[in-house]
């Protein structure tokens, strides 16, 4: 699961971000509103934390754009406003939930889980070609057999097919999958691609997973 943090206070920022990484969610931490609203309307989250008051436009101002742009991702407001106005406000912009500081980081968990839950009808099936990824179970099939992949692979593998038909550059994923700075060797990338595609059984005739030749990777539908 993916997660954008809009927080400028880097002690609130760091403590969110190191307990959701301790919970295997991926994190993304931005200090400023307009660049905030850029990644938000620019990538795909599961799911967004806001602060209400920070540098360049608000967090009020952030939600109300990304719903004017039919983004439904939820969003979770972080801030020390308290008076019932204020949440209510709040929600009417576009918020689907509200936490005051100082909070407990458990407090903010579990209503992350909230979001997070599957909503009636939904189920957490991704498909590609004849593979399957089911983000509830931890399986992976293909032609309904299923393949055996480390926390790496899988993780790889999600994060290809949540950007199903979006080239996703190197240093993308190994930002977003291995979490560590771009500068690192991102030819690890390649090893754990040639490992999925073995795995998976993919053949010639089976170029689900396609090389963006000085790019990265995308994962088709052919």
């Amino acid at each position: 699961m993916n997660i954008l943090v809009v927080e400028d206070e880097p002690g609130i920022a760091g403590f969110i971000k190191q307990g959701l990484e301790e919970e295997s969610f991926f994190v993304e931490v931005v200090a400023e509103g307009r660049k905030g609203l850029d990644r938000a309307l620019s990538n795909q989250y599961d799911l967004i934390i806001l602060d209400w008051m920070i540098p360049g436009i608000s967090g009020i101002e952030i939600c109300r754009r990304l719903r004017d742009e039919d983004k439904e991702t939820p969003v979770i407001f972080l801030t020390a406003k308290d008076t019932v106005e204020e949440t209510i406000f709040g929600l009417q912009a576009g918020a689907n939930d509200y936490i005051k500081k100082p909070f407990h980081f458990q407090e903010l968990l579990e209503r992350i889980k909230v979001q997070l839950r599957p909503k009636s009808g939904e189920h957490m099936l991704f498909t590609l070609g004849p593979v399957e990824l089911n983000t509830g179970t931890h399986q992976v099939f293909k032609n309904g057999e299923e393949v055996s992949l480390t926390f790496k692979e899988f993780a790889l593998l999600e994060f290809l097919i949540r950007n199903k038909e979006r080239v996703c550059t190197r240093t993308r994923i190994i930002e977003k999958v291995w979490d560590i700075n771009f500068s690192y060797n991102t030819g690890v990338i390649d090893v754990y691609i040639n490992a999925l595609r073995k795995k998976l059984k993919l053949g010639q005739d089976e170029n689900y997973i396609q090389t963006v030749r000085g790019l990265g990777y995308i994962a088709k539908e052919i």
